[in-house]
Order: C-alpha cells, then structure tokens, then sequence
C-alpha cells in the first residue's frame, strides 16, 4: 500500500508535474522578440524558394530541356492563408475573448472567439494545403530534389508561421511588467 504524497492535487491530470521555467522580468520581450525570429524565418525561406525557382537552371549536362518546374501562384496561396490566419490570430484582443474588462457583452465575446477560428482555420488550411501541394505538385512527379526544396520551403513556411503565432499568443498573454493589478 501506498502513501499519498503531500503534494497531492486530485484535479492534476498527470503524475509529474510541468516543469517551473521562468525567463525573469524580460519573458514577454524574449517571447515577441522570437515570434518576429520565426515569423521573417518563415517568410525568407518561401522567398528563397521563389527566387531559386526564378533564375532556375537546365539540369546538369542537358542544356536543352528546361527546368521542370517554377514557384507559381499555387504555390504562393498556402502562404497567403497562413499569413492572413496569423494577422487575424494576433490581432484580436485577448481580454475580449476570455470576457475580460467589462467585456461582458456575450454577443462580443462569441464574435472575438468565432474570429479567432476563423484565424486557426485559415492557419491549418494553410498547413494543409502546403503539404497537399508538396506531395501532389513535387513528390508525385519525381522531380530532382533541387526542385522539391520549393516545397518544402512551403511548407516549412507555414510550420513556421503557426509557431510564431503561438509563441506570441503565449508572451503577450502573461502580464507586462508595466502592468498592476489593484484588488480589494
């Protein structure tokens, strides 16, 4: 028979609990700081894609035959939707959704929450359809893998792109240092 630990919270889902880690006073400046990291991270790769894919070569010894393949716009929407999902994410007011300061109105409330599905929609969306077309545009034609890098590079894009998003939602969550919270 086992004792019960003193620590013991019915309501906690696992037996270790998460790990403390704490950045200090500078946590939401680390945390926005790297969100922008990711977000112009995401963004130069689908670029460096596109310029590759611009001034592509014939392949090696066959100076004849064009290259296969060229970043078109198919490729550009996946990007475009996880970049309107992400603005729309980061735009919205995080006090709004939890019903915070007097926004109470629950007619405001559900209409911030339906906008930020909106956001992680367009987001996945964007996801998937950077995956669907690096699997159906460049892994199904079989070209030289100089060429699936565009695809790839999309779809780091978005991976990318819905970390940023997150990692910002998460800093600009906790409180600011400037911030008080008077209580009576």
């Amino acid at each position: 028979m086992s004792l019960p630990r003193s620590d013991y919270n019915p309501r906690r889902v696992f037996i270790n609990p998460f790990p403390e880690f704490s950045l200090g006073k500078h946590r939401r400046t680390i945390g926005v700081y790297l969100a922008g990291a990711l977000f112009a991270l995401a963004n130069w790769t689908f670029f460096d894609a596109a310029i590759l894919s611009s001034h592509a070569r014939s392949p090696w010894g066959e100076p004849d035959t064009p290259p296969p393949v060229h970043v078109t716009f198919v490729d550009w929407i996946p990007g475009i939707c996880s970049l309107l999902g992400y603005l729309v994410i980061n735009l919205i007011d995080k006090d709004r959704i939890r019903g915070d300061q007097g926004f109470g109105d629950s007619r405001a409330v559900w209409t911030a929450r339906l906008i930020l599905f909106i956001g992680f929609a367009l987001m996945a969306g964007g996801l998937a359809g950077s995956v669907t077309v690096l699997i159906i545009k460049y892994m199904l034609n079989e070209y030289p893998e100089q060429f699936t890098y565009y695809g790839y590079a999309n779809v780091s894009q978005s991976v990318a792109l819905m970390l940023s998003a997150i990692v910002l939602w998460i800093a600009q969550s906790g409180s600011n240092e400037y911030e008080y919270n008077l209580t009576l």
